[in-house]
């Protein structure tokens, strides 16, 4: 659980908006439920892929669930308070906008960008891990990256642009 604790939460935590106690939540039904699950665990395929099969089973289940909820009144003397971060403002604001981007996903497409980018997985254990082709998982990658690109565009970041002198720009 401690080598995966982290791995997990951080994907949840993307995959729920930020939803710092949903996160932590999910996290904990994951692995309680991979706890449960073990003596029916079949060394067919690699625990980590595995692993993140109950994860993403989960959370979808959780935002279908929510999806049938009605929404509540948020409270703002509830809401969480504003954290400082120690980084130039114009990085932050980078950052922010990217989150954003990926956010705005459509969940299968932010799925497999999550496993690929943030936890690191390959692109078989991707396939694995959410039950789709290795074709599918490529194509769900690129879109999700241009779909992040096309959105930070439209916010006026770019990167990696090559100019009419055939300098490259970025920021």
């Amino acid at each position: 659980m401690h080598a995966y604790k982290t791995p997990v939460y951080n994907y949840v935590l993307r995959l729920t908006n930020g939803d710092r106690s949903l996160a932590e939540d999910l996290t904990q039904e994951v692995f309680l439920r991979v706890f449960q699950g073990l003596p029916r665990f079949s060394l067919r395929c690699k625990f980590t892929t595995w692993l993140f099969q109950v994860t993403k089973n989960r959370v979808l289940d959780e935002l279908r669930a929510k999806e049938r909820r009605p929404l509540s009144p948020l409270n703002l003397d509830d809401a969480p308070q504003l954290e400082v971060v120690d980084q130039p403002a114009e990085q932050a604001e980078t950052i922010d906008a990217l989150w954003r981007a990926i956010d705005d996903l459509p969940v299968d497409l932010k799925m497999a960008l999550l496993l690929r980018d943030v936890v690191g997985l390959s692109y078989n254990e991707i396939a694995d891990s959410l039950e789709v082709t290795l074709a599918t998982v490529k194509w769900r990658i690129f879109k999700a990256r241009e779909g992040v690109q096309v959105a930070l565009a439209r916010e006026g970041f770019t990167f990696g642009v090559a100019t009419e002198a055939g300098d490259v720009v970025t920021g």
